[in-house]
């Protein structure tokens, strides 16, 4: 139950967050699908190559590329002023998106009886490389790379799952709101890591 309702959740999540990056890099009603698709799904294509799933098992999830367009095409249709403030809708969205996601890849790997390590990875992955996808082909610099705490909560929620401490919908319900949350806050209270600037003009 947990699994399709994180399925679900983050599809239409981050399919809106990519359309909102492509209405607002003024792309046209093909480019608003085609980031917003790539959003939604890139980030579980990435995973699955990397913990040898083939590609075409995505091929498979015909309802959620259905649930993906109908997001799509609501979100399109909203008249302006109720999604004038974008950047607030964007974070918001991308939150969701990266918290389910990341929960979703987790307990996928768990359910293929992989080490904790793969865990991790595949919750980073699918938490936030269709992000990472969609701001590349935006033209911008990752959110994952820059200096506010993204990929971070969700290896937290990889290595939370790979533990294997708790099993129960509910915990996993508790463990997707924790983690949006978490994630808000760092983008509101600008959170970062530590980062380290090379100048190379000095001699």
């Amino acid at each position: 139950m947990a699994w399709d309702v994180f399925s679900v959740v983050g599809t239409i999540a981050f399919a809106i967050s990519g359309a909102i990056v492509a209405m607002e890099e003024e792309y046209d009603l093909f480019g608003v699908y085609l980031l917003g698709i790539v959003t939604a799904f890139g980030g579980g294509a990435i995973r699955n190559v990397l913990i040898g799933l083939p590609v075409s098992t995505l091929w498979s999830q015909e309802s959620m590329f259905q649930i993906a367009i109908a997001a799509i095409t609501i979100f399109f249709l909203v008249p302006q002023r109720l999604i004038k403030h974008w950047n607030r809708w964007g974070n918001f969205t991308d939150a969701i998106g990266l918290s389910a996601f990341a929960i979703q890849g987790a307990m996928y790997a768990v359910s293929l009886n992989l080490p904790l390590s793969a865990v991790i990875v595949a919750a980073i992955l699918t938490g936030s490389g269709g992000g990472m996808v969609r701001d590349l082909l935006a033209g911008r610099k990752p959110i994952v790379l820059r200096d506010e705490i993204y990929a971070m909560w969700a290896a937290g929620a990889g290595l939370i799952i790979g533990l294997n401490m708790f099993t129960s919908d509910i915990f996993h319900y508790v463990l997707f709101i924790l983690i949006t949350l978490l994630r808000i806050c760092s983008y509101t209270k600008k959170w970062h890591l530590p980062r380290r600037k090379i100048n190379t003009t000095l001699k």
